[in-house]
């Protein structure tokens, strides 16, 4: 398989993953109740740490180095506001859990290296970030729990940040 068949299906894969991830997402984020939303966010932040870690094993791109690091501390520090507006909220959080989606990207991201893990790593971050500010906002705007209403509505510009600076890469 030459290089520009194998770039094509890791977009190909990030593609397929992406619509399975984003459609939904989209669709159920206005409903979500409270510990569905505590559910998605954990598992969206454990996949951006995850990833972000093989990433970092391997670049040799400083840019996406830089970004991979923002993406452990930001994703470490959204963890805990929305643990800390759980338990204010009367739940108990569990322990995070990726979906078999993301499960499948890391996946991706094992089996590939050099330039070919970072452009998966780039498409798999473009689209796990559009889904998590669909989520983040929905909850935001409609959630029932008002403690983790402040918290998605804090986390909704960072994750915005994170798209900008995404569409530079």
């Amino acid at each position: 398989m030459s290089m520009k068949d194998r770039r094509i299906g890791i977009y190909g894969v990030a593609t397929a993953v992406g619509a399975l991830l984003l459609a939904p997402a989209a669709a159920q984020a206005q409903a979500m109740s409270a510990k569905e939303y505590v559910t998605a966010a954990a598992a969206s932040d454990l996949y951006e740490r995850e990833s972000s870690k093989i990433v970092l094993s391997s670049t040799s791109n400083p840019k996406l180095r830089e970004f991979a690091q923002m993406m452990v501390a930001h994703h470490t520090n959204s963890t805990e506001e929305v643990k800390a507006a759980a338990k204010a909220s009367g739940l108990k959080p569990m322990p995070p859990k990726l979906t078999p989606a993301q499960s499948e990207m890391i996946a991706q991201l094992n089996s590939e290296t050099g330039t070919a893990r970072d452009s998966a790593h780039i498409a798999q971050q473009k689209m796990a970030h559009n889904q998590a500010l669909a989520v983040q906002q929905a909850y935001a705007r409609e959630g029932t729990a008002k403690p983790l209403r402040d918290a998605a509505g804090k986390i909704v510009p960072v994750v915005e940040q994170h798209i900008t600076m995404l569409k530079s890469m």
